[in-house]
């Protein structure tokens, strides 16, 4: 099906195609949100959402409140815990249709707006998955599109709905800083520079953003600035050149935005860029730059780290509708007809075929009975805690523990999950990540037998031999998805030590974990 064309008919039968996609598509991701089990981090996420933190060590608490929200309403399911996310979906898509629609008044340009992130397998899909992204990204896109406002209606007052959300992105994560050069093009490039400074709605729109901040500024001052610090460990680690981990980025890219897609956007982003900066159009300017600009610093730091899946996923959205603009405006600004013709088919191929790649990779998380990556499936890979959490369960009633202790935030994470606050859970290591999080019952763990769960080979930690506790080896389990074992966890019962929940910062009981990197960085506590 040809969802546009090179012609500028005003049927508005694009937006009903757009709308039956969009309503399948999401239908899809509900199913998928119901039935693939949680993910580590998604637990993880879940557990903040069930504290009252002004703000929490690894991200602000906006995901928190996302998940708090979808957990009000469908409870501590599957879906509660991911509702928010597809709720945001599809805010994005209506704010990406609005700001193509103010820029085109093209109806075919519109439906393509609505239709990309369907084609990319991020948004297609896995927006139905928690992260702080799923947050970020309505937010980000909401604050695009006031500046889009903005530059319409010449009325400075946009200035303020923008630090509103400008305020909300930074309290989903604080990656949307690098759309800050994006803001600055769009007020000084553009002729109106002179009264966009003269003007006090931009400062007020930055206190705005700045007021809507000040809870992660005030717990950070609490715990000495803690979240800052963690975070900029993570970015300047050095490591090696690596063209391993340049390939993961780029690769990474084309899997979830689309392979056909991809491309695309980048051709749309190119032209948006040179028309912007050559006519210091506001619209084409503010597109262009906030995507160019986290793109090629995500590229720079992906010479010597690996970049998150997640990480440039909030930049796409802006990409998706310089691409839509892009496609209406080439007829309109008397380029070739072959180069209007073959941007229109490809853009078509582009969300014909990535749909289907959607689809597909829907159905085989769902459906399929096979596993064909093994153990560095992404999905799978963190699948299977059911058996985990059911012999951890009988051990609890044989060994009469009142508690379960684990060393590492994965673990915890999904045990939590799974017994749902019965009894407590705690990561013993890494306790910098739960400050201000409330007291998980020392009545049911001081003096009591706890039980360790550790992942293999973590119970070999020396730092056992600081506690004094005696241990009892009891099973081994593995966690297995789809005939594949994924890891194997050891049970042991845990005797003679009480846990401390706020232990000193200098202690390697307080101190958080940079895996990837096996990096340790002592964060002081208040």
């Amino acid at each position: 099906m040809t969802l546009i064309r090179s012609d500028r008919r005003s049927s508005a039968r694009p937006l009903v195609a757009a709308a039956l996609v969009i309503a399948a598509m999401t239908a899809l991701r509900i199913v998928y949100a119901g039935l693939i089990d949680l993910r580590t981090d998604e637990a993880y996420y879940w557990t903040w959402s069930k504290e009252r933190a002004l703000s929490f060590l690894d991200h602000p608490p906006m995901i928190a409140w996302f998940i708090r929200f979808g957990t009000a309403i469908f409870g501590d399911t599957n879906l509660g815990v991911r509702f928010a996310g597809i709720v945001a979906m599809l805010a994005t898509q209506l704010l990406l249709a609005d700001i193509t629609r103010r820029a085109t008044h093209d109806i075919r340009a519109i439906a393509l707006a609505l239709l990309m992130p369907e084609a990319a397998l991020y948004y297609g899909l896995l927006m139905a998955k928690v992260a702080p992204d799923i947050a970020l990204i309505p937010f980000a896109v909401a604050m695009i599109w006031s500046l889009v406002r903005l530059a319409e209606s010449r009325d400075p007052r946009w200035w303020l709905a923008a630090g509103v959300f400008g305020g909300l992105s930074l309290l989903s994560k604080f990656t949307v800083v690098m759309m800050l050069p994006a803001i600055v093009a769009y007020m000084l490039v553009p002729d109106w520079r002179l009264r966009q400074l003269r003007s006090p709605f931009p400062w007020l729109a930055a206190l705005i953003a700045l007021l809507l901040f000040s809870p992660v500024l005030i717990w950070n001052y609490q715990h000495d600035w803690a979240s800052f610090r963690f975070q900029a460990v993570r970015a300047t680690a050095v490591h090696e050149f690596s063209l391993r981990t340049l390939g993961d980025y780029i690769g990474l890219q084309w899997g979830l935005v689309g392979f056909v897609l991809l491309p695309v956007v980048l051709s749309g982003l190119a032209l948006t860029a040179w028309r912007g900066y050559r006519d210091r159009e506001p619209v084409a300017i503010l597109l262009a730059t906030a995507v160019i600009v986290p793109f090629l610093y995500f590229f720079w730091k992906s010479l010597t780290l690996r970049v998150g899946d997640t990480w440039p996923m909030f930049m796409w959205p802006a990409g998706f509708a310089a691409a839509a603009i892009n496609i209406a405006l080439l007829p309109r600004e008397g380029w070739p007809a072959w180069m209007v013709r073959s941007s229109t088919r490809w853009a078509n191929v582009a969300l014909a075929s990535g749909i289907l790649f959607v689809i597909l990779i829907a159905t085989y998380y769902l459906a399929a009975p096979w596993n064909f990556i093994g153990r560095a499936d992404p999905i799978g890979g963190e699948a299977g805690y059911e058996a985990l959490a059911s012999c951890v369960e009988a051990e609890l009633q044989k060994t009469g523990a009142t508690w379960i202790a684990t060393t590492d935030y994965r673990t915890y994470a999904m045990l939590r999950w799974f017994f749902k606050d019965r009894l407590p859970v705690i990561e013993v290591i890494e306790r910098g990540r739960f400050q201000g999080f409330a007291d998980p019952g020392m009545d049911r763990i001081k003096d009591r037998t706890g039980l360790y769960v550790a992942r293999e080979p973590d119970q070999l930690l020396p730092l056992w031999d600081l506690t004094g506790a005696k241990r009892e080896p009891l099973e081994r389990v593995n966690r297995v998805w789809r005939g594949i074992v994924m890891d194997t966890y050891a049970l042991e019962k845990l005797t003679g030590w009480t846990p401390e929940l706020s232990p000193p910062p200098d202690t390697p009981f307080f101190r958080w974990r940079v895996l990837a990197g096996r990096l340790q960085s002592p964060i002081p506590a208040s």
